[in-house]
């Protein structure tokens, strides 16, 4: 059990107004869009709105006596403009209600289309902790991947690229709706997005579990989470048309989701995001090769928790000190990734030595989320996690 909190801290929790989960839930969604607005506007990449999802989403719209507009500019890690953009559409085209499908990229665009839309201005005019004045759009969010959780959380995260750094929307504003979760829709997924959606929601669930804000909302949610990607998310890689693997992954990312909306991230996403940016690395990643080194860094921060995380990654730690099974902790990520097909050194990825300062700069620019880390980080402490992981 977490600490009891005295004094004035208090434990928030946040979520959707509605989660809708299963196998067909898709088939929810004129009804759901129905009791929202009258004119939906379809916010995806270019890759998906040429799916059999899309087109099946526009049809069944339609069969409802819906006029739905699709917006396709979706393009990943999404720029300012991607939002922008979005906006200029949904505004020339009264759309009155958003419905954001695929991965994160796709989530985190139609909630900063659904908050500019019914607020105003430019998406970096609501950059920061609750800088959103009012409800945007009503919004609907459908992922297609098993890994963000974005269709539940508070945030959205856009990349600014004059500076070529992460901005990030944090509002109750940005909370959906309806996250309508059918894990059918994950199916198609190929093996490599698979494993780094997955291994990105393992990173959502350990540093949620690990951080000092962690709450006691957000603890059972992430062990959950944990215990269910290191069963899955092997299978889900190298088989992916097992339906119960998609089903209980699907089921993980919303989890984890849930965990860090209301409980916080930490240094993993700090170290990661400059790879996004740099390299162009996919989120999912970008965190999945960070995550080993900056655990094996925080072990001394809580070595409780991350004892507890390898007994739900089914590592044997009966009879070891709370430091001896956190170690273990470390090998159990290790092993699922090569599990999963994941390179976990820097070199391995074509990035050069002489380029560490950089990742290093890159990094120091997220110290926002060292606050919650379990261990604080200086600039020596990044320099020798990003050398660790070279």
């Amino acid at each position: 059990m977490g600490a009891i909190k005295t004094g004035e801290e208090r434990e928030i929790f946040y979520s959707p107004t509605k989660i809708i989960f299963g196998l067909g839930a898709i088939k929810d969604l004129p009804n759901e869009c129905k009791q929202l607005g009258k004119k939906p506007l379809i916010v995806t990449d270019s890759f998906m709105s040429k799916t059999e999802i899309v087109k099946d989403i526009m049809e069944i719209l339609k069969s409802a006596g819906m006029e739905p507009g699709l917006y396709d500019g979706v393009v990943p890690e999404p720029p300012l403009e991607s939002v922008d953009n979005g906006v200029k559409v949904a505004l020339e085209g009264n759309y009155d209600v958003i419905v954001g499908v695929g991965g994160g990229s796709s989530m985190d665009t139609a909630k900063g289309v659904a908050i500019v839309t019914g607020n105003g201005g430019k998406v970096l005019d609501y950059v920061g902790m609750d800088q959103v004045p009012k409800p945007g759009l009503p919004k609907i969010l459908i992922p297609t991947t098993a890994g963000t959780g974005s269709e539940v959380t508070r945030v959205f995260v856009v990349t600014d690229l004059n500076d070529n750094t992460k901005k990030v929307v944090y509002s109750a504003y940005n909370l959906s709706n309806v996250a309508l979760i059918d894990p059918a829709l994950t199916l198609g997924m190929p093996p490599s997005v698979t494993a780094d959606t997955g291994m990105d929601a393992l990173v959502h669930a350990i540093e949620t579990y690990v951080a000092i804000t962690a709450t006691q909302f957000s603890d059972p949610f992430a062990e959950k989470a944990i215990r269910l990607i290191s069963k899955y998310l092997p299978i889900a890689t190298i088989k992916g048309e097992n339906i119960e693997a998609r089903y209980y992954m699907a089921l993980a990312a919303t989890l984890a989701g849930l965990a860090f909306a209301s409980g916080g991230l930490g240094a993993v996403h700090a170290l990661a995001y400059p790879l996004g940016t740099e390299y162009h690395m996919s989120h999912g990643r970008s965190n999945a090769i960070m995550l080993p080194y900056v655990m094996e860094y925080n072990l001394p921060g809580n070595f409780e928790k991350y004892a507890k995380i390898a007994e739900f990654m089914g590592e044997k730690v009966d009879n070891l000190s709370d430091s001896d099974a956190a170690i273990k902790s470390v090998e159990a990520v290790k092993r699922l990734q090569k599990n999963v097909g994941i390179p976990s050194r820097l070199r391995d990825y074509n990035i050069k030595k002489e380029d560490l300062s950089k990742l290093v700069e890159g990094g120091m620019k997220q110290a926002r989320l060292f606050v919650p880390n379990p261990r604080n980080l200086s600039k020596e402490d990044v320099e020798k996690i990003y050398e660790m992981a070279y």
